[in-house]
């Protein structure tokens, strides 16, 4: 695994008081405390770092002394934010899916579905969100948990939240997250690790999403997204079902088109904007069926780039494509995430 074991030790939790063993570290008054002093001023803002730890003071009554020892243990990462300021949802379709649809990713799924095949069908029939739909977001966050991130989550979240200035606000909220969900969860924050975002575990949980949709399959007193596959699958069903999936529903169908009217509808945006019959009034037509009250956003895919111009493919994305956009909201995620899915069902359905 890529991530060291929790830190849990209830028995020593007594009077609001509990013992970190790692680094012979004790931490007081339901505070977090780490090795090193507050440093490397020049690498981070130090308004936002005062302004986040008298929050977390205030707020939640963290132990000011802590926080600056822990945060001072946040190394600022260059790196981290040369990938946060060029994602991979920045590609072209055409170099974005080879990615994520291989061979080998698809054969991957077919067994994480095998090997967990009890959770998968009851998670299924509680929430009516697919069990390939599960798995392909496993397989495309994570390989199926087998590449869950290197980063400490504490570094991560700390270099977007003080070093980098376009996204303090969502970052430093990650952060306060991340420190509650920690002592909530008897977790030492210097040790989980994570990807360059700060996100967890095999289905890569940002710490507010952990918080509000991480689920313990198995009641064990764990909501274990990094070594529990049944807690990692029920977790991203809730997080769907709570997105309001819609139950036996399509998710994305292609089109067809004739001329260029439909170009002014590409706009931005995921949600679902237009009704099934203004479809043909762009000279547009769906490749199945679709209920005439089934409002849809139209989509483009650029599948291969030429001299002569870029080929695009032509998509409605339904209610349920716009679900799986709240998990990345990117169209290029969505789409992976569904044609991936659909090929791991294909090879599944080549097995006995």
């Amino acid at each position: 695994m890529n991530i060291k074991s929790f830190v849990r030790r209830k028995s020593c939790y007594q009077n609001r008081r509990f013992l970190l063993l790692n680094s012979g570290v004790i931490v007081l008054s339901l505070t977090l405390v780490a090795c090193s002093s507050l440093s490397k001023e020049n690498d981070r803002d130090p308004l936002a770092v005062n302004d986040f730890i008298n929050k977390m003071v205030v707020t939640h009554h963290f132990n000011q002394d802590a926080l600056v020892q822990l945060l001072g243990d946040v190394e600022i990462n260059p790196d981290i934010i040369k990938k946060i300021s060029k994602p991979v949802e920045s590609m072209p379709w055409y170099k974005y899916r080879p990615i994520f649809i291989t061979d080998a990713r698809i054969s991957a799924g077919v067994k994480f579905w095998q090997e967990n095949a009890s959770a998968l069908a009851t998670v299924q029939q509680q929430t009516g969100v697919p069990a390939q739909i599960i798995v392909a977001i496993i397989g495309v966050e994570t390989m199926y948990g087998q590449k869950m991130g290197s980063y400490r989550v504490l570094d991560a979240l700390g270099t977007l939240a003080f070093a980098y200035a376009p996204r303090r606000q969502f970052f430093t909220a990650e952060l306060e997250s991340f420190l509650l969900l920690c002592r909530d969860e008897y977790i030492n924050p210097i040790d989980p690790l994570g990807s360059y975002a700060g996100a967890m575990g095999a289905p890569q949980f940002m710490p507010s999403s952990y918080r509000a949709y991480a689920v313990d399959y198995d009641g064990d007193g764990r909501r274990d997204i990094w070594h529990n596959n049944a807690d990692a699958i029920a977790s991203v069903a809730n997080y769907f079902k709570k997105h309001e999936w819609q139950v036996e529903q399509d998710i994305a169908v292609t089109v067809a088109k004739t001329g260029e009217k439909y170009k002014k509808f590409l706009s931005e945006g995921l949600k679902p904007d237009l009704r099934i019959e203004e479809l043909d009034l762009i000279n547009l037509k769906t490749s199945r069926s679709l209920p005439l009250n089934t409002k849809v956003k139209l989509l483009s895919f650029e599948i291969e780039a030429s001299e002569q111009g870029n080929r695009e493919e032509l998509w409605v994305g339904l209610e349920n494509f716009y679900v799986i956009t709240r998990y990345n909201h990117s169209p290029l995620y969505a789409m992976a995430v569904y044609q991936l899915s659909l090929a791991i069902l294909n090879k599944k359905g080549e097995f006995p």
